[in-house]
């Protein structure tokens, strides 16, 4: 079968492999999308990041390069082995796509997503979604029901964004500020949108302020106005009850923390490059929860529903379709070069 793996740094090849076997307790899956998402594109400019080193396996999976990449994936149920029950051939389905120990206390308290030893399908688990084929543990494998599986592609980002609103406890009737409107930025506006939180939108590239402004009830450009002064004039000189820090951005998470009401929750979405300056005195004198939040747990049930409901609409997410070979030249340098205008691009290995 065909599958994009990455051998080094600025070097992912489509190669014929194996197709990988069904064994007792799994279940095959053939591929119809896979979404490239950011940490594929850091993968191969300044990779290995999370993929292994070339001289040493990842210590829960043995993987090492090369690896088949994507973990953002949809399909359909093809074979499934002994003893597996719940799923049928035939299934639309995603996938959580986690290898965790089950063993260390994260997992034994059912954080299972911060396992201390976890991998990730598509960088250091078994096989990808940039492929035409992947088996995995059903316990990941969730039924889409009736929606398409190009936007059921979406969902693994979505749950991202899901869990970070979560974290935050935002409800029905908050205000909401994203700082930063990025992939994961606008999906989290959409999921907002989606549980009645009033939702404003900071952020300096043009584009995707316009495609902000489809999901948030305002959006800002930091270039043009003062978010702090502007968010508190929006909300009666309170603030938000909840900002997400969604750029990796020193001067964005400042004014986060500015624009968040007192005993207000911050929530870091962002995985930073490097280390931030947090100003303690604005967390000490408002009384801030300043919260971290990484990938999902336990929330794949809670998003397709959205989207199964028509709360969240996948479709205006997905700007660009591309075949499996294109994944370089189409794909990643697309990414590279005009990220702004790009939120979602997806591979298929069927095109």
């Amino acid at each position: 079968m065909k599958a994009a793996r990455f051998h080094a740094r600025h070097d992912i090849r489509v190669e014929d492999v194996p197709a990988p076997a069904l064994r007792a307790g799994t279940v095959a899956i053939d591929i119809a999308w896979c979404g490239i998402c950011g940490t594929d594109v850091h993968e191969y400019v300044e990779g290995p990041i999370f993929v292994p080193e070339a001289d040493s396996a990842h210590p829960l999976t043995g993987v090492k390069p090369p690896v088949t990449l994507g973990h953002e994936f949809s399909g359909t149920v093809a074979e499934i082995g002994d003893g597996v029950e719940g799923l049928a051939v035939g299934d639309a389905v995603v996938v959580e796509p986690y290898v965790v120990c089950d063993e260390c206390i994260p997992c034994r308290l059912g954080k299972y997503h911060l396992c201390t030893r976890i991998a990730v399908v598509g960088l250091a688990g078994d096989g990808g979604g940039l492929s035409e084929r992947i088996v995995v543990d059903p316990r990941w494998v969730h039924r889409v029901g009736d929606i398409p599986l190009d936007q059921a592609a979406l969902i693994e980002p979505l749950a991202v964004a899901y869990h970070a609103a979560e974290r935050s406890g935002v409800g029905s009737g908050a205000t909401a500020l994203v700082a930063g409107a990025g992939p994961v930025g606008l999906l989290l506006a959409a999921v907002l949108k989606g549980i009645g939180v009033k939702t404003i939108v900071s952020e300096v590239s043009a584009a995707r302020l316009a495609q902000a402004g489809e999901l948030a009830d305002h959006v800002l450009n930091p270039t043009e106005v003062d978010v702090a002064d502007r968010v508190r004039e929006l909300t009666d000189g309170v603030g938000v009850d909840v900002a997400f820090e969604c750029a990796g951005v020193n001067a964005v998470l400042d004014t986060v923390l500015d624009a968040v009401r007192p005993a207000g929750v911050v929530v870091n979405v962002s995985i930073w490059g490097s280390h931030a300056s947090v100003d303690m005195q604005k967390i000490v004198l408002k009384e801030i929860d300043l919260r971290g939040t990484f990938a999902y747990v336990d929330n794949h049930a809670a998003v397709i529903a959205l989207v199964q409901d028509g709360k969240i609409d996948l479709a205006p997410f997905i700007t660009k379709k591309i075949a499996l070979e294109d994944l370089v030249d189409h794909g990643l340098n697309t990414l590279i070069k005009d990220a702004e205008s790009s939120i979602k691009i997806l591979v298929s290995p069927t095109l």
